[in-house]
């Protein structure tokens, strides 16, 4: 399988606003702790190795 970097968020505005209230209130530890369960946790839903390769390759080149 290959990542799939089409846009499918519907309301991404949306998703912004989520991410952003979910962190209100945390320090930068605990905000960090957020990000690494929040990427754990996507990680495991699509459970496909090779396109999390991907994804951390194309992430790391953004960065």
């Amino acid at each position: 399988m290959t990542l799939d970097t089409t846009p499918r968020i519907a309301d991404p505005d949306t998703l912004f606003a989520l991410l952003v209230e979910a962190h209100r209130g945390l320090d930068a530890e605990a905000s960090r702790r957020l990000d690494a369960r929040l990427v754990l946790l996507l990680a495991n839903h699509i459970g496909d190795m090779e396109v999390l390769r991907q994804a951390i390759a194309l992430a790391r080149e953004a960065g």
